[in-house]
């Protein structure tokens, strides 16, 4: 299982002041990538109007974008929001009719008025409708954050000595059966990377053709959560195509060289009988 320890979070959480991190703090915190996880749709949390909802429930038959972090967060948490709407600005999908944003705050301390504020803070940014369709803030207790957290592959670390989280940074994308398909790390997430994550997450019932011929070229690398060219099987497919042509060409010419063989055959025949013809008219 692959672990991504985030780096540039711990930065953050080291220079608001803490003294020293536990040394295994690298291995406590990060993503597992639990490709093909099921979440727990069971689960129950608290939207941000303090309501009662199911994390199945969300899913209307689209795919969603998981984001795992907490709302009062001073440092990390805020640039993968920032990152996040700056790709979502740009991506040609819509919350609400493509897919679906669930945040889940991993401090059980926080209720729903603090996911009322971030959501509408995010809401104002993304420039979104005032109804802010497919877009969730949820709040709950330990047992069913971590659940999530768990399936999903997010480990994050409490220190009480700073009141503060150290967790990975990055988003989850799953199905719409509420499978993790996709991780996308850091900070910033390419408009491109997330669309063909959400495409492919939604076995292709969202997006264009384009889409489609798009995640024939590029492939989802698992250690760096990008989608990359496929240099090698397009220089394989040049080479197959290549290599037909050159087949092609040489059944052609064949061809072509055995009719002109039959023609010359039949002319060379013809001539002789024509030749033989001559003889037999001119005997006595």
């Amino acid at each position: 299982m692959i672990r991504i320890a985030c780096w540039l979070g711990l930065w953050l959480v080291l220079a608001t002041g803490a003294a020293a991190a536990p040394q295994d703090l690298f291995q406590r915190v990060g993503f597992d990538q639990n490709l093909g996880a099921q979440l727990p749709l069971d689960a129950r949390f608290e939207d941000s109007t303090g309501a009662p909802v199911r994390l199945g429930d969300l899913l209307q038959g689209r795919p969603a974008v998981l984001v795992l972090g907490y709302y009062e967060c001073p440092n990390l948490c805020g640039l993968v929001w920032q990152g996040l709407q700056e790709s979502l600005k740009t991506l040609g999908l819509r919350v609400g009719k493509d897919f679906d944003v669930i945040a889940v705050s991993i401090d059980p301390g926080e209720g729903p008025e603090l996911a009322a504020g971030k959501r509408e803070a995010v809401l104002k940014a993304y420039g979104a409708s005032s109804t802010g369709a497919g877009w969730h803030f949820l709040t709950g207790d330990e047992a069913q954050i971590r659940a999530v957290a768990d399936a999903a592959g997010f480990r994050y670390v409490y220190d009480a000595e700073i009141d503060q989280y150290a967790h990975a940074s990055g988003i989850v994308v799953t199905t719409p059966g509420g499978e993790v398909s996709r991780y996308l790390f850091g900070v910033r997430f390419p408009d491109r990377d997330l669309r063909l994550a959400l495409v492919e997450s939604s076995g292709g019932r969202i997006g264009s053709p384009v889409d489609q011929l798009l995640l024939l070229c590029y492939h989802y690398d698992p250690a760096t959560g990008h989608y990359g060219l496929l240099i090698m099987n397009l220089l394989r497919a040049g080479g197959a195509l290549t290599v037909a042509g050159l087949l092609g060409f040489v059944l052609v010419s064949r061809r072509r060289d055995r009719r002109v063989g039959a023609a010359d055959d039949a002319a060379g025949d013809t001539r002789d009988d024509a030749g033989n013809a001559a003889d037999g008219g001119g005997s006595p």
